[in-house]
């Protein structure tokens, strides 16, 4: 079965009148429709379809993955199944895709009106003006640190271990990247979402 809750939000779309577009009111609606979807299986999700897996994302692609970090007893918290923005190693320009170890922006760790500003700004270094299978944020992590309007990515941002990955990398496709964006796949280790939402915050 393809991404099913993609597919059941994607249908009352065509019935509404609304398709994924970079365009505010598209946006807003996705997002809607997802936060009022109460259930949503990171695992199952990434079972769905294997045609989806990958051993090697991409920079500035959306993915979702297990993780189990090698330093779990010393994080006062983690998500098991991060939301991310591959960016790069944080040392090249290039990304260390069989070993090693990359940044990524989980998009977990801000509480959702948080989520929807630094997706409203990071559509603004997108390489296409409508969303399609082409679709790809430019990113680096110099250009998130030096400008502040994407000051949110802060807490977002995290050094993942490719051997601690214990999953396949499931794509996200871009017209999928709203609802991905305020469903409940998270699943934190350590503390309450308060508590982890209060702390980005105040990296903020």
């Amino acid at each position: 079965m393809v991404a099913y809750v993609f597919d059941t939000i994607l249908r009352r779309g065509q019935t509404a009148g609304y398709s994924p577009s970079i365009k505010r009111e598209s946006r807003n609606w996705f997002r809607q429709q997802a936060k009022s979807m109460t259930a949503a299986n990171p695992s199952r999700m990434i079972r769905s379809q294997t045609s989806r897996l990958t051993d090697k994302p991409l920079i500035g692609r959306m993915y979702l993955f297990q993780y189990d970090p090698k330093t779990k007893d010393k994080l006062p918290y983690y998500d098991r199944y991060p939301l991310v923005f591959p960016i790069g190693s944080g040392r090249t320009t290039g990304f260390a895709a069989s070993g090693g170890s990359f940044l990524g922006i989980n998009l977990h760790y801000l509480p959702l009106p948080l989520r929807a500003r630094l997706m409203d700004a990071l559509y603004e270094v997108a390489n296409t003006k409508e969303l399609d299978d082409t679709t790809r944020l430019r990113l680096s992590y110099n250009i998130l640190n030096q400008a502040s309007k994407y000051r949110f990515f802060k807490p977002c941002i995290k050094r993942y271990l490719v051997s601690h990955v214990k999953s396949k990398f499931f794509y996200i496709e871009p017209t999928e990247w709203e609802m991905a964006l305020f469903l409940p796949l998270d699943r934190f280790v350590g503390a309450n979402k308060s508590r982890i939402y209060a702390d980005s915050r105040n990296r903020i």
